[in-house]
């Protein structure tokens, strides 16, 4: 089942990114769901698949978020995967 997010916004933000209004629309889109995957909240597939885009597309599209592929939020996760590597 799909469902759809509806995003209400005044004229400027768009017209100061010299976007028109599809590309802001998307550029909404990705921004939050790099986030999510950021905060870890959605796998790095699930993202891919929300963007329609696969998932090396979707790594390199981060990187332009400056967003890491290995993100870890502290010294204990990092180090518990490097215990477990």
């Amino acid at each position: 089942m799909e469902r759809q997010i509806a995003v209400t916004y005044p004229e400027p933000p768009a017209n100061s990114l010299k976007l028109g209004d599809n590309e802001f629309e998307n550029e909404i889109k990705t921004i939050s769901i790099i986030k999510l995957y950021e905060l870890g909240k959605i796998s790095s597939g699930t993202a891919s698949k929300i963007l329609g885009i696969n998932r090396v597309d979707f790594i390199e599209k981060i990187g332009k978020y400056q967003v890491f592929v290995f993100n870890f939020h502290n010294e204990n996760e990092l180090n518990e995967d490097i215990a477990n590597a």
